[in-house]
C-alpha cells in the first residue's frame, strides 16, 4: 500500500508540473508578438533617416520632429506605454535596420513592391506623387499647362535627382523632352532656379515646400492621372502578427480622422520652411 501511495504521489506531481507548464505556454508566446515584447524593453525604437517635411533631425540637439517622429512618439508613449528612442540610419540602410532588429519600426516609407518582399508596410500614412515645379514668368513656357504632351518637347528640360522614384517615373513618360539627372536636392533646385532647367520633378511635397519659399515665381503641374501614386507609410518587420499591425493601423486611422495628421503635417512643413 505505501509504494502505490508513494507511485500515487509521483504521478500527482508530475501531473501538475506539466499542467503548470503548458498553462504558462500561451503566455510565453504572448510574449513573443513584436509590442509585447517592445513593452517588455520599455522601449520603442523607430528607424529615421532624414526626409523633410516628414522627418526632421536637429543638428544641435538630435531631436527629431516632423509628422512620422510625432506619430511615432504618440503611438509608444500613449498606445504601449513605453519611451520612444530615435535610431539615426540612411535611406540605404532603413530596410536592412528594420529588418536585422535594429529598431522596431521604420518611419515615412514609400509602399514599394519591391520593399514588399523584405518587411510589410502599416497602412498609408500620407499619399505621393510626383508633379513639376517650374517658374510662371518663364517665356518659354506655354501659359497655360493641360498636359504632359504641352511639355514633353525637345525644346524643354526637366531635372530630377539621379537614380530616385521620380527619375523612374519620368522616364518612362517623358519621351522627347530633355532629363537632366543631377546628384542631390539641392543641385536640382538650383538647376531650376538658375534656368538650366525649365522644370522640377520631385515628390508633391517637396515641391509644395519650394512653392511655399517662392511664391513669387515658383508653380507646379499636377499629371492627371497622378505620376508614380504611392503612399507613404511605417514599415515594420515581415514576421509582425497581424494583431499587432492591426492596433497601429487603428492608431493612424484614429489620428487621421480626428485632424490630427493634417495638423503634424502642415506644423511640418513650418518647421521645415522656417530651418531653411
Amino acid at each position: 500500500m505505501h509504494k502505490v501511495t508513494c507511485f500515487s504521489r509521483k504521478l500527482f506531481v508530475t501531473a501538475a508540473l506539466l499542467g503548470a507548464s503548458l498553462l504558462s505556454l500561451p503566455t510565453h508566446a504572448e510574449s513573443n508578438t513584436t509590442w509585447q515584447q517592445v513593452r517588455q524593453a520599455g522601449v520603442l525604437r523607430c528607424g529615421a533617416a532624414a526626409s523633410a517635411p516628414w522627418v526632421m533631425r536637429d543638428p544641435k540637439t538630435g531631436n527629431y520632429s516632423g509628422l512620422f517622429p510625432d506619430l511615432c512618439r504618440q503611438f509608444g508613449e500613449q498606445v504601449l506605454k513605453v519611451k520612444v528612442e530615435f535610431a539615426d540610419t540612411s535611406w540605404d540602410n532603413i530596410v536592412a535596420g528594420l529588418q536585422s532588429g535594429k529598431w522596431d519600426v521604420s518611419l515615412s516609407l514609400n509602399d514599394t513592391p519591391e520593399r514588399r518582399q523584405s518587411i510589410s508596410f502599416t497602412s498609408p500614412v500620407v499619399d505621393y506623387s510626383v508633379d513639376f515645379v517650374y517658374n510662371k514668368n518663364n517665356p518659354r513656357l506655354p501659359k497655360k499647362i493641360t498636359s504632359l504632351a504641352d511639355i514633353d518637347k525637345p525644346e524643354y528640360t526637366f531635372a530630377v535627382m539621379s537614380g530616385t522614384a521620380q527619375d523612374k517615373a519620368i522616364s518612362s513618360v517623358l519621351k522627347r523632352a530633355k532629363i537632366m539627372r543631377l546628384p542631390g536636392f539641392d543641385e536640382t533646385r538650383l538647376s531650376l532656379m538658375s534656368k538650366r532647367a525649365d522644370f522640377l520633378a520631385d515628390d508633391s511635397m517637396s515641391n509644395t515646400l519650394l512653392l511655399r519659399a517662392h511664391p513669387d515665381w515658383a508653380t507646379a503641374f499636377t499629371p492627371n492621372p497622378l505620376l508614380a501614386k504611392q503612399s507613404i507609410n511605417f514599415g515594420v518587420r515581415k514576421d509582425i502578427p497581424a494583431a499587432d499591425l492591426a492596433q497601429f493601423d487603428q492608431f493612424i486611422k484614429a489620428k487621421q480622422a480626428s485632424g490630427d495628421v493634417k495638423k503634424m503635417s502642415d506644423a511640418g512643413v513650418d518647421l521645415a520652411l522656417a530651418q531653411k
